[in-house]
């Protein structure tokens, strides 16, 4: 009998180690600039009004790359585009702005980094991907450690709180599920695909802010930098680099990038502000690091064994 050449299942090991370190870098870019934003609200934008920072960090970016790009959705993606809109930014950022109100930071900073436990269990059930220990494992790490490094000593519980942090973890970690399950229409761009979501989440917004904060603040020249800084950069651009990275790389290796934004927020808060961090605070960074990298390292594929081909008996 001869036998065919061994070969690897189809969608064996990726990560770093098919060349994927350039887009990992750019996708780590997004949660990296998201961790400003703690520092950019208590230092530039006034105070009192969470949701019309996130109105603006959504409703303008996501016009601009509408009126930039010419392109709207067309038949189901309608549906598809404001449901990922309403996930990954409209119904995610009010979520967040109550876990950051009833909650010290740091507690609701590590309810935030369960989204990649959320999103390991989300691909079993959504992406069909067979269970895995490895990004649990990395999940609960990564938990570790932000909680580490940003729970003090005197954190304390808010029912309403913890309810709005752990929802606002399913929520991105749903948004995040569906972006890599439902793809992107075909001949529409990465900056286009942003600004439908954008939109959708921006317009979900509008009437939540107005209803909860009234009218808007006064905006000053150091207000407004802020606000730029959180729609161009923190908004537009980031989202284009974490859809892309949703679109190329294991959705789980990009959840446990998310556990950047906590970190890049508290090593500001030393480097900006003053604040310490003593040594539990650094082997919780040590713990985070590990689970960033850990869940960005290859799996090892399966291989699939020689099939046996039979021998022809000659006439």
């Amino acid at each position: 009998m001869t036998r065919r050449p061994t070969r690897r299942a189809p969608g064996g090991a990726g990560g770093l180690r098919s060349g994927t370190l350039p887009r990992t870098a750019l996708t780590a870019l997004a949660p990296a600039v998201w961790g400003t934003t703690y520092i950019v609200t208590t230092e530039f934008l006034p105070a009192g009004h969470p949701l019309f920072a996130g109105l603006l960090r959504a409703l303008p970016a996501g016009l601009i790359a509408l009126a930039f790009t010419r392109t709207l959705p067309r038949g189901v993606w309608w549906g598809k585009a404001a449901v990922l809109g309403v996930l990954n930014i409209g119904l995610f950022l009010p979520l967040l702005f109550i876990a950051a109100e009833r909650l010290p930071g740091g507690v609701a900073a590590t309810l935030g980094a369960a989204q990649p436990l959320v999103v390991a269990v989300l691909a079993v059930a959504v992406l069909r991907q067979p269970l895995s220990a490895r990004p649990l494992l990395w999940g609960v790490t990564g938990v570790a450690g932000v909680g580490l490094v940003v729970i003090g000593p005197s954190a304390a519980l808010d029912t309403t709180g913890v309810v709005a942090g752990l929802a606002g973890a399913v929520t991105m970690g749903l948004g995040v599920t569906l972006t890599k399950r439902w793809g992107r229409p075909e001949g529409v761009g990465p900056l286009a695909f942003t600004g439908w979501q954008l939109t959708a989440g921006g317009l979900f917004l509008a009437p939540l802010t107005f209803l909860a904060e009234g009218a808007p603040p006064a905006i000053d020249g150091r207000a407004a930098l802020g606000y730029l800084w959180l729609g161009l950069v923190g908004g537009l651009i980031t989202f284009v680099l974490w859809f892309q990275g949703i679109a190329a790389l294991p959705v789980t290796s990009v959840a446990v990038l998310g556990l950047l934004s906590p970190l890049v927020a508290a090593g500001l808060g030393a480097l900006v502000l003053g604040q310490t961090l003593g040594p539990v605070q650094l082997v919780g960074f040590a713990l985070a690091l590990a689970s960033i990298v850990g869940g960005q390292l290859p799996g090892r594929a399966p291989v699939v064994l020689p099939t046996p081909v039979p021998e022809r008996t000659p006439r």
